[in-house]
């Protein structure tokens, strides 16, 4: 790459390194942008390896200028998360972890465990590490806050029953769903709730003690025992919550263990003294950093998004960061209180610190023995298949093609993506077959392969924008197109290839479920890929996964047309109030069976219509 022609600004901003077709494939920030960039065409010999690939690699770089640091670094995160660039430092999480969450936007508040994107209007308290945890947690706290932890669908149901289910009756909910329970009393049972969660349980106790007393003094000596017991839950729960510091500390402490390619991340989160979450992550060191540069990485992406315990008025680091001022004022500006970043030096704190590293040392030996094994294989893998299938290169990106349908109609088509061996699912695409009339596989296979190599075609050939954007989403070329089934499909992709001027670029081979038997272009019998070798075990993964997500797809589609025929046509019904009132009743059957009186439950269903719904099932 030749040095960039033009003036670089020396103020602060972000720059972009691309490849040759357009990726960005690094972002960096700077206080002076012309410093930095020039820093990149030193000699090659005096840049660190992965720094060197990095510049080897890119052709041209970007930048755009912005007023100060924390803008820089703001920015740098919304291209990094925009464009996952692979010389960036990448934190890997594949686990989903979960989450005790209290829905206090409803008119009756429930618990439940949660994972995945959070909502609004919902408390959330974790992350836990282990699912049985955060169930043993939940279970000890109904038996003193019988607060429901059903469905929407489910309560709807028991109100409309006026019966309770089983919880009500081992004394785990106080059944408001048949008005067992008035609305303060049941508010209070959620507030003791939440109090206890946020480790402000010393009230809640103190009153049960106090409860509990007065009616032994009474002589009401089944209600003392309950309350004893209640407090006898309350105080395990709280011991599931060690307690490693003041009350009144909020902490958020970061252990990493780290070697030259990678390193293990923990994460613990104190509120109010106690430990009430824990996440772990592993990082890909995939650019030349220091300890301290990595440590502003970690916490730059840690903090990016709003955090679900929010951001505490200290973290407690394994090194000083690099630009650790800006970093602070950055927290601050997102909490809007003063943040402090620092390393634990000594005393209880430091202690602490030490636990959470060896956390971190552990994980990065599990995840060693793990990466080793998964490394090697897909290694192997990749090299069998470019030998096997006569590739002109290793197969770094691999697509797969299927179809779905039934007797021919919602037919769907799917592309699924491996990169280095791995799923790329933010690459997947699903494609609704337009032109097919009937039950024909090959034409649908011919439709979606011509829609989606003409739009390489057009998409590869145009500039990239001011932002480094091409104009769609299918700008670079798979280096093995693979298609299930046998020579009748793997014919198919062949031709049309060929016809648009792709033979020598793209090579194509099929896989046939009966046999598991692999078809190239040229040969009439099937490719020898031995049984139980790497090679075959990822053709085998990719295209189970075109197979799941085409009949996912096609799942969806068949079930909204099943909701479409069966209320399609009811006067004042559209399309979002039919999918409100079957969240409603739970199930288009449910619609179905639904009595006069159980349509005029539902206030926002207006009385014509209810009517219209209730003829058309009972007429």
């Amino acid at each position: 790459m030749q040095r960039p022609s033009g003036v670089i600004p020396d103020k602060p901003g972000s720059y972009q390194f691309k490849d040759s077709h357009g990726r960005v494939i690094y972002v960096g920030k700077a206080n002076n942008l012309r410093s930095r960039i020039n820093s990149y065409f030193a000699s090659a010999e005096t840049l660190h390896p992965r720094t060197a690939n990095m510049v080897s690699t890119a052709t041209s770089v970007e930048w755009i200028e912005v007023r100060n640091e924390i803008e820089a670094l703001i920015l740098e995160h919304s291209l990094i998360n925009r464009y996952a660039p692979r010389f960036n430092i990448r934190l890997r999480d594949d686990k989903s972890y979960p989450f005790l969450a209290v829905t206090v936007d409803e008119q009756w508040p429930r618990a439940l465990v949660m994972r995945g994107r959070k909502r609004k209007g919902t408390r959330y308290f974790g992350p836990y590490p282990h699912p049985w945890a955060i169930h043993e947690t939940l279970d000890l706290l109904l038996r003193s806050f019988p607060v429901r932890t059903c469905s929407p669908a489910t309560f709807k149901q028991h109100e409309r029953l006026g019966r309770p289910c089983l919880l009500f009756h081992i004394e785990k909910c106080s059944g408001p769903c048949v008005g067992n329970v008035t609305p303060e009393k049941y508010a209070n049972h959620v507030k003791d709730f939440l109090d206890v969660m946020d480790g402000e349980s010393d009230d809640v106790c103190q009153r049960i003690q106090d409860e509990m007393a007065v009616a032994s003094k009474t002589h009401e000596f089944e209600r003392a025992a309950r309350l004893r017991d209640q407090l006898s839950a309350i105080n395990l729960a709280l011991e599931r919550q060690q307690m490693v510091g003041e009350r009144s500390e909020d902490i958020d402490l970061i252990g990493v263990a780290e070697d030259e390619f990678e390193a293990a991340v923990q994460v613990f989160y104190v509120r109010k003294g106690r430990v009430v979450g824990r996440k772990g992550f592993v990082v890909d060191k995939v650019e030349a950093v220091t300890s301290a540069g990595l440590t502003s990485r970690i916490i730059e992406r840690l903090y990016d998004e709003s955090p679900i315990l929010g951001i505490p008025k200290l973290v407690l680091a394994p090194f000083e960061p690099e630009e650790v001022q800006i970093l602070e004022e950055w927290l601050s500006s997102l909490r809007t209180s003063r943040v402090e970043i620092r390393v634990a030096q000594r005393g209880d704190k430091r202690e602490l610190h030490e636990l959470v590293t060896n956390n971190a040392r552990e994980e990065l030996n599990r995840h060693r023995l793990r990466r080793a094994s998964d490394h090697t294989a897909r290694s192997r893998a990749l090299t069998e298949l470019q030998t096997l299938l006569n590739l002109p290169e290793v197969p770094l990106r691999i697509e797969c093609y299927d179809m779905a349908h039934l007797q021919g109609t919602n037919y769907v088509g799917s592309m699924v993506v491996l990169e280095d061996g791995l799923p790329m699912k933010r690459e997947y695409r699903r494609f609704k077959i337009k032109d097919v009339p009937g039950n024909d596989d090959y034409a649908a296979m011919r439709e979606v392969l011509t829609r989606r190599l003409s739009a390489y075609i057009s998409e590869r050939d145009q500039p990239v924008n001011e932002r480094g954007e091409r104009p769609g989403k299918f700008s670079y070329a798979p280096q093995l197109l693979l298609v299930d089934g046998g020579k009748g499909q793997l014919g198919v992709a062949e031709q049309v290839v060929r016809e648009l001027g792709l033979e020598n670029e793209i090579p194509v081979a099929s896989l046939a479920k009966r046999f598991e038997e692999v078809f190239i272009p040229g040969s009439s019998e099937p490719v020898e890929v031995p049984r139980g070798s790497d090679a075959l075990f990822m053709l085998q993964v990719i295209r189970d996964e075109a197979h799941r997500f085409a009949n996912r797809f096609h799942r969806e589609l068949r079930g909204k047309a099943m909701i479409s025929s069966s209320l399609d046509g009811i006067a004042g019904l559209g399309a979002a109030r039919a999918t409100k009132l079957i969240k409603a009743l739970g199930s288009v059957s449910a619609v179905k069976q639904a009595s006069r009186d159980d349509l005029a439950l539902l206030t926002w269903l207006p009385t014509a219509v209810a009517d219209s719904v209730y003829q058309r099932f009972h007429s």
